[in-house]
């Protein structure tokens, strides 16, 4: 038998096979269980993202000798002629070489007729944005009223060009691209299938080369084993697709994050030698540069599952978020700077020299953020009532003292700044130094302290988890985007043994399926060092979530923080002195 490819071996049969399009499958599963069919509908989006393969799933749907259903049986003779591209009741049509009226009027002519074989006659009318404009004039009444056993199944690329006539007459569904964590997933199921050794790196290459669609993943997919002989490997792809090796990238981040120049230009060379796409590989410096961004912000919010994960965590280690901005920032104006470099090598080279020297001389070089995630202590800086006293001249005293209405008087329209600097060194010279050790705590301090969260923030045994311990445990978890919008939600019902009951608020289980509980308990598990179970139930979340929790506090913090700034002193004589008040939206609490 002849080799197929995977694109068509791998295309899917039913609903539950597609990777992705939730947002159309579940109106289309709705419709037809409910028995609430439209005469006409319409798919958009790009290439390979899976309008025709749903339009074809719709047919069997519609024609399955079992019955109209969500599920169509797949062994009747029906199904396996539409698996097959032969049934008679379903007439496909590459609008892009019938694109005229004659040929339109054909197609119509036998409407009226019923099917031969199936419950409906089915038009599956692919690009249907090529037909011409008396095309869409001859189509248009019979599209608004067909018989009863006339379905109309439209696929374009190109919404934009059809007539508004027609699309309001259609049930219009926009297919998105598919995400290249979606695609990896769905890439390694099917080599897992295909008994096909692999590597993960290689197979994010190709999720990425992709662009969104699932039939060009698949198509690389195929072009990749034969490159590599019957495996998938990062090299291999690379060689392929004429980029660069990831590690190269890393090698170059790494060197800058170091701040050595010789380093970088040796990591170039090296780069060299693969003859790269110079703006391509700057592309994925970039890339680099916003994942660290993500951990050092939002840590659990970067998939684990990423290749690059463990060298993206210790970059983020390395390198202050300041610095993280600055080489994103000048990485991206330099992409479009590169075209006009005397050569593109030499281009990059001076984009990696010029982030290297607009980084401060004195910017942090240790870890960004400590283990919870939010901003180590800083250096400790002056405090800013010892600079002011210093800065304030000595002819300046004696205004001090006069009153308000003489200064207004004797003093220049500047001079009231002057003023309203001079309380901050005179208000309260005798503040206790145990006042100002608070403010400013040194580095001891600040790792003592950090010392005591780690003690705090211990784990929690499993026989003292309990609904009231939640919201804490919460906190240290570490789980990644979507499972960690799922938890955040989630209210602990109880514990019976090693099985973990929870409740989703039913208003925000949009994310949820049954893959996350297997995760959770996943998560769990490695948290408690034991195994353990979830279940998770739908219902209304009638106490505080760890979601609900959070924003409570963040408002609390806020609301503390406007309160202490307006109870301030000096903020209160500024007020006063130039009849102002505080933009309570600039404020934000300091963490």
């Amino acid at each position: 038998m002849s080799y197929q490819v995977l694109a068509r071996k791998w295309r899917p049969r039913i609903f539950a096979e597609m990777a992705g399009q939730q947002h159309v499958l579940q109106a289309l599963i709705n419709a037809l269980d409910n028995d609430r069919l439209h005469h006409a509908y319409l798919f958009t989006g790009t290439r390979g993202v899976g309008k025709t393969t749903i339009a074809r799933i719709l047919s069997k749907c519609l024609n399955c000798e079992a019955g109209v259903s969500s599920v169509p049986c797949g062994e009747c003779s029906a199904c396996n002629e539409i698996n097959e591209g032969r049934f008679v009741d379903l007439i496909e049509v590459d609008a892009a070489s019938r694109t005229g009226v004659d040929d339109m009027r054909d197609l119509l002519d036998n409407v009226q007729y019923t099917p031969a074989r199936g419950r409906y006659k089915i038009y599956l009318i692919d690009e249907v944005h090529m037909l011409s404009k008396n095309s869409f004039a001859a189509l248009l009444k019979t599209l608004e009223e067909p018989p009863p056993h006339v379905k109309f199944l439209f696929a374009t690329t190109d919404p934009q060009k059809l007539p508004i006539t027609v699309l309001s007459r259609c049930l219009q569904f926009n297919l998105k691209n598919l995400s290249p964590e979606r695609i990896t997933e769905h890439l390694q199921f099917v080599l897992g299938e295909e008994k096909v050794p692999f590597e993960e790196a290689g197979l994010w290459s190709l999720a990425r080369a992709a662009d969104g669609s699932m039939r060009d993943a698949l198509s690389l997919t195929d072009q990749a084993i034969g490159h590599g002989g019957g495996q998938v490997n990062e090299a291999d792809v690379s060689s392929m697709l004429g980029t660069i090796e990831r590690s190269y990238v890393i090698d170059i981040c790494k060197a800058l994050a170091s701040g050595s120049g010789s380093e970088i230009l040796a990591a170039i060379a090296r780069m060299a030698e693969q003859a790269p796409d110079y703006d391509m590989a700057l592309a994925d410096v970039l890339s680099i540069w916003h994942q660290v961004a993500i951990v050092q912000t939002v840590p659990e919010a970067l998939d684990k599952g990423l290749a690059n994960y463990s060298e993206v965590l210790a970059l983020s280690a390395q390198v202050s978020r300041e610095d993280v901005q600055l080489f994103y920032q000048i990485c991206l104006l330099g992409r479009k700077d590169l075209q006009l470099s005397a050569d593109a090598k030499s281009g990059f080279e001076m984009v990696m020299l010029r982030a290297l020297a607009f980084r401060p001389q004195n910017s942090p070089r240790g870890p960004a953020l400590n283990t919870s995630g939010q901003a180590a202590a800083a250096t400790p800086v002056p405090a800013p009532e010892a600079s002011k006293a210093t800065s304030v001249p000595p002819e300046v005293e004696p205004s001090v003292k006069k009153s308000e209405a003489q200064v207004a008087e004797d003093m220049p329209p500047w001079e009231p700044q002057v003023e309203a600097q001079k309380p901050l060194v005179s208000e309260e010279p005798s503040a206790s130094p145990s006042k100002e050790a608070s403010a400013f705590p040194n580095k001891e301090a600040s790792a003592s302290s950090n010392k005591e969260l780690s003690v705090d923030a211990a784990t929690i045994p499993l026989q003292d988890f309990s609904p009231e311990n939640w919201i804490e445990l919460r906190k240290q978890l570490s789980i990644v985007a979507s499972l960690g919008e799922i938890a955040s939600h989630c209210l602990y019902l109880g514990r019976s043994g090693t099985a973990l009951r929870f409740l989703i608020d039913s208003g925000h289980n949009s994310l949820y399926d049954d893959p996350h509980q297997e995760q959770f308990s996943e998560a769990l598990s490695d948290y408690f060092k034991t195994p353990v179970t979830v279940e998770i139930s739908l219902g209304v979340a009638e106490q505080e979530t760890p979601r609900a929790a959070n924003l409570r506090e963040k408002s609390e913090r806020l609301a503390e923080a406007v309160e202490t700034l307006n109870n301030d002193p000096a903020v209160v004589k500024f007020k006063q002195l130039f009849d102002g008040g505080v933009d309570e939206r600039s404020v934000q609490p300091i963490d």
